[in-house]
């Protein structure tokens, strides 16, 4: 008999969507690097919620919130669990409760908690709040409520699967069943027989099927029976989904087709204990220092949002404010859901996007703007008043906004085809782009940014392009899109002078290092983007196994052999006299120097006249991996012979340099996107 483990084989692509910030990414750049041996403490984010209910403006709640963690992270520390409470005395106090699930190590579950403590503020001044990771817990509120086990408001199922779904009538019947006996088997042995944890893995006709079930230890055995019985119920709703997560108030429960679990719970990954304390210590003292420096931004972003937002007022247009552009928030709110999950479509570092369906038939891509400091609030009024009076068939359109709820939102164009990022980097054999199709969405998306540099009123650069920000619609047209970074340019300047933000792999040089902004660092970041495209890789600047896209693009440009950098998913179905030719068209605007870039209308005329001659181009500027772990300034690896290096100030590009970010840097999926600070 066919196995279940070959009937829903697949391919393990891991496409996390995590909101997060400096905090995460120097904790787990930390442990990376410090062992490679830890095994994986499960921090991508599953579920969360912020209360309505906020705290007072007098300032006292955040030093009680840091307090609290501060408390929670010693009991983490001592058992991988633990409950407290702060502030009796306040007006609003906090109880908390942090649990890991009890198969990670000690090191593993204070990754997890270190990851969850510093995300869970972006909820404040809400006071309470609740995150769900998969390896562990966090929740503070202003009452006690450790024993409570089922809550039919909050309680939630995710069942977001990067595996797909069972197809086929026969087989899907098998999983279903199957799925149903391991996650009706795990449930029992939790509640009888594992103190409230258990796994399962299915056997024989089930097998391939792994389930983990976890009561959180202040609900008590019939808390926990009631819990993981109505979890077990609804994660039954997954299905045919490889995957789901049934995130109750009183306990956790997931099954999927690949075994996501550890056997054991004390597996320390192989370190002695004196590496383990010196781990331990370095998560300890990294995510107390994050949790501090995000609370001041929290703070001082609270004290002064409803001023802010009140003068910002004025800086949107009139035509928006007394138009069919101004949305009621109610409106939006009864579009979503109510911000169900179920209709969330994307996660961005500045809040989420939610598809919604107005009275009227029409469908939206709503923007739900959390603002955790002044520049996200920024940001916001930035997006609006730039794209409201700008149209272009490769520019994502902007139906209007709302800005008198409790939130901010943004309302755009609805894209069933959701971003170029989905295409071109999770390998689905039914949705990979054929050539034509790639250069299409090449030469649409250079017509965007043409338009944007100089083919309005209003000279905009963008600041971030990248393959995320590239939405397709239903003809897999692009059209360009989050303009929260976006800067106005003005004819009679050369360049703007502003802090860094972007996103590394795809920032020019000049702007890297000294803050100096043209529409050629837009120029820079699609030559970036034109070489993704065609070669189906990501310039993922950080993996020290293999050099960039761009050192790798460049070593076929020097052997002639520029074709085979094609994706090779495309096999031989290419032209490879044009592949060649996009692929030099992307090396000319990643020049280390500004002005040895093309402008994006001479791109354009380039990729739609094959007749021009492409200039040779100069070796790329190379950013060393090395990066991550040096405080010298930011630097590239470039030949130091040719005329295309790039100096400044004493920083040279040259290969026995590396470099480093001063910058505040926020972890979306696997980039890292620098804000301004």
């Amino acid at each position: 008999m066919t196995s279940m483990a070959s009937k829903y084989d697949h391919n393990s692509h891991y496409n996390y969507n995590n909101q997060s910030f400096v905090g995460i990414f120097m904790v787990t750049s930390f442990l990376c690097f410090s062992n490679s041996a830890l095994s994986d403490p499960r921090i991508s984010e599953v579920g969360h919620y912020c209360g309505n209910h906020k705290a007072p403006t007098n300032g006292s709640y955040f030093p009680i919130f840091t307090r609290e963690m501060e408390r929670l992270q010693e009991l983490v520390t001592k058992q991988n669990w633990g409950t407290h409470s702060e502030g009796m005395s306040s007006s609003t106090p906090i109880y908390a409760l942090a649990h890991c699930l009890q198969d990670l190590s000690q090191i593993d579950c204070l990754q997890c908690f270190a990851a969850s403590r510093t995300k869970l503020p972006r909820c404040l001044p809400s006071v309470s709040a609740r995150i769900y990771l998969d390896g562990c817990f966090l929740r503070y509120d202003n009452y006690t409520f450790y024993t409570e086990d089922t809550d039919p408001l909050r309680d939630t199922v995710n069942c977001t699967s990067q595996y797909g779904a069972v197809v086929g009538d026969g087989e899907r019947v098998v999983f279903v069943e199957s799925v149903g006996k391991v996650v009706e088997s795990v449930v029992r042995v939790a509640v009888n027989e594992g103190r409230g944890f258990a796994v399962r893995e299915g056997e024989g006709e089930d097998e391939g099927v792994y389930a983990l079930a976890q009561c959180w230890k202040t609900v008590g055995k019939k808390g926990c029976s009631d819990c993981l019985r109505k979890a077990g119920n609804e994660v039954r709703g997954c299905l045919p989904n490889r995957e789901g997560r049934a995130l109750n108030t009183g306990c956790y429960l997931r099954y999927s087709t690949v075994k996501f679990y550890n056997q054991g719970g004390e597996d320390g990954g192989g370190m002695n204990s004196s590496r383990k304390r010196v781990i331990i210590a370095a998560v300890l003292a990294l995510a107390a220092t994050v949790v501090v420096l995000s609370l001041a931004a929290y703070y001082v972003a609270f004290t002064k949002l409803s001023k802010r937002k009140k003068n910002n007022f004025i800086e949107v247009s009139s035509a928006l404010k007394n138009s069919s552009l101004n949305y009621k928030y109610e409106t939006l709110e009864k579009a979503t859901d109510y911000f169900c999950s179920s209709r969330k479509i994307g996660q961005g570092g500045a809040g989420s996007v939610f598809k919604g369906t107005l009275p009227d038939g029409k469908e939206i891509a709503v923007k739900r703007l959390v603002f955790n400091n002044r520049q996200w609030v920024d940001d916001f009024f930035n997006e609006v008043n730039l794209i409201s009076g700008i149209q272009h068939k490769n520019l994502v359109k902007l139906m209007g906004c709302s800005i008198e709820g409790p939130e901010s939102l943004i309302v755009y164009e609805y894209l069933p085809n959701k971003n170029l990022d989905q295409f071109i980097f999770e390998k689905d054999i039914t949705r990979i782009l054929k050539w034509k199709q790639r250069f299409d969405i090449i030469l649409g998306t250079a017509e965007g940014l043409a338009y944007l540099h100089g083919g309005s009123e209003t000279r905009i650069i963008h600041r971030d392009i990248k393959s995320s920000n590239v939405l397709l619609d239903e003809n897999l047209n692009p059209k360009i899109a989050d303009f929260g970074l976006a800067r106005c340019f003005g004819t009679d300047k050369t360049h703007l002078t502003t802090g860094i933000a972007g996103t590394l792999g795809y920032m020019a040089p000049e702007y890297l290092i000294q803050g100096q902004l043209t529409d050629k660092a837009d120029v820079y970041s699609f030559g970036v983007l034109v070489m993704e495209i065609a070669s189906g890789r990501k310039n993922n600047v950080f993996r020290e196994d293999s050099g960039s896209l761009l050192q790798t693009v460049w070593k076929f440009h020097l052997s002639n052999g520029l074709a085979e950098a094609v994706d090779p998913c495309l096999g031989d179905d290419f032209p490879a006299i044009e592949a060649s030719r996009v692929f030099q068209i992307g090396l000319l605007c990643t020049q280390a120097s500004a002005s040895l870039r093309p402008s994006m209308a001479q791109v354009v005329s380039m990729l739609s006249n094959s007749n021009l001659d492409v200039p040779t181009p100069k070796q790329p500027p190379f950013l060393n991996s090395r990066f991550l772990h040096q405080t010298s300034p930011l630097a590239f690896s470039i030949d130091s012979s040719s005329s295309n290096t790039f100096k400044k100030n004493g920083v040279s590009y040259s290969p026995s340099e590396s470099s480093s970010t001063s910058s505040l840097i926020r972890q979306s999926r696997s980039e890292e996107t620098i804000m301004e600070s």
